[in-house]
């Protein structure tokens, strides 16, 4: 195992990273996300895409769109303990207190010793075989969400094309919002996309050999053809491949879970997204109707467990979910005590851009009142079994970030921003911010 018996994820930094460098991380060499329908790659979900190489060169070489050289340039960099500066979350995490465990170490831990050694110790310029996979085969999604945008979700096309832009946004979320990202579908839906080619030529011929998992997202991927494909492969090679096979999924009224289960032979990974309970949710994440998803969840806990892993949901942290996160986290424990821990398990990733959707909007007394009711949350579950490590991790880091981090230097811009966006989300969606967030009337209609 990568941890030892007893080992705290601290202890495990101090033994296997820092006696690296000083900014390894396992995910620049063996992680990757892939979004085949812009031809942009990253090693984790912190750092900024980046463009994969000319489609002649990944016709040649298929593990380009993964061994770009700008993350070949931030390895050597890791090598000689040298922070490359699209890694900056985890280092803002680890400056505020040398105790903090940031997302690197979670990156991390999933690989052997002899994997992290031998990513430390290889030239690098020298491509490394991908271990943990995360693909995108296009935006196609039913859902629009308030920070979400169009490069991942079709039917915030359909908003900007209907709509227009948004406007009188000036902080560095605005461009989010302003076009339809045309660049993040390079090819239409009857035309062949040699990204998708290269990946699936890699596939076959490689890459099921050496990856350990692979996590197909979106858009939503239950509404791509691609990810019929790749489950009708897995179908038709049962055995061929021992990649654990994960997906995400907004688990929305559209999705056919019964077609995906009917669809496997192996037992999977299942990913879905919330962070906020009721209309609060329903605000949030556009297209989501909490009932619904809340009897996929059920449906899948107690139906379908013979196929699963795992359960897992991703809870993006932003300005507006921290007022029922509270409620919407005892949800969680109240199923895993009727399902299984794993039945979810939950992650809490705190939102970077658009950052005038961010916690750190919010004034300072708004967040340490929030801080404290997560705070309650941990006592009142100290002692029991139902939280994981890392769950428990999270909310103790989210509840330091909302106390201790500064206010952003450009904080009057970012709520302008705030205002100004939610006014227009209101009207080209038909909702209502004031009823939805009672709780940040005052805020929100004095910024």
């Amino acid at each position: 195992m990568p941890k030892q018996n007893n080992e705290s994820d601290l202890d495990y930094k101090h033994r296997v990273i820092d006696i690296k460098s000083e900014s390894f991380c396992g995910a620049k060499w063996y992680n990757a996300t892939i979004w085949l329908g812009s031809g942009l790659t990253t090693s984790c979900h912190h750092p900024p895409a980046h463009k994969i190489p000319a489609i002649q060169e990944v016709e040649k070489n298929p593990a380009l769109i993964h061994n770009t050289p700008e993350k070949k340039q931030d390895r050597a960099m890791m090598q000689q303990g040298q922070r490359p500066s699209g890694c900056d979350y985890c280092w803002k995490i680890e400056d505020m207190d040398r105790s903090n465990v940031s997302d690197r170490v979670y990156k991390t831990v999933i690989y052997s010793d002899e994997e992290l050694n031998h990513a430390f110790n290889t030239a690098p310029d020298q491509d490394i075989n991908l271990r943990t996979l995360e693909i995108s085969f296009d935006r196609t999604c039913q859902f629009a969400c308030s920070y979400c945008n169009p490069a991942f979700s079709s039917t915030w096309v359909t908003d900007i094309r209907k709509n227009g832009s948004y406007t009188d946004l000036v902080s560095d979320g605005r461009g989010h919002f302003t076009h339809t990202h045309d660049h993040s579908q390079l090819y239409k839906f009857h035309e062949t996309n040699p990204y998708v080619e290269a990946f699936f030529r890699w596939w076959e011929t490689d890459l099921h050999r050496t990856l350990q998992e692979l996590r197909i997202t979106g858009g939503e991927p239950l509404m791509s053809g691609y990810t019929w494909k790749l489950l009708d492969w897995f179908r038709a090679n049962k055995g061929a491949s021992a990649t654990r096979l994960a997906i995400n999924s907004n688990l929305g009224t559209e999705i056919d879970i019964q077609r995906l289960f009917d669809s496997i032979d192996q037992p999977i990974d299942l990913y879905t997204s919330n962070e906020a309970q009721g209309t609060a949710a329903e605000y949030i994440r556009d297209g989501l109707i909490w009932d619904d998803w809340v009897n996929n969840i059920q449906t899948i806990s107690s139906q379908h467990r013979s196929k699963l892993r795992g359960l897992h949901v991703m809870c993006t942290i932003n300005a507006l979910c921290l007022e029922t996160l509270p409620d919407f986290l005892n949800q969680m424990v109240a199923w895993k005590k009727q399902y299984g821990r794993n039945f979810p398990s939950f992650t809490l990733n705190i939102l970077r851009f658009p950052s005038f959707q961010s916690p750190l909007v919010l004034p300072q007394e708004i967040r340490q009142q929030y801080a404290d009711r997560l705070a309650e949350f941990l006592i009142a579950h100290k002692g029991y079994n139902y939280l994981h490590d890392h769950e428990i991790a999270h909310v103790t880091r989210l509840i330091a970030y909302l106390r201790d981090v500064p206010t952003p230097d450009d904080l009057l811009a970012l709520q302008q921003d705030f205002k100004s966006f939610y006014k227009q989300y209101d009207q080209r969606r038909g909702k209502n911010f004031v009823n939805t967030f009672p709780a940040l009337k005052d805020f929100y209609e004095q910024t």
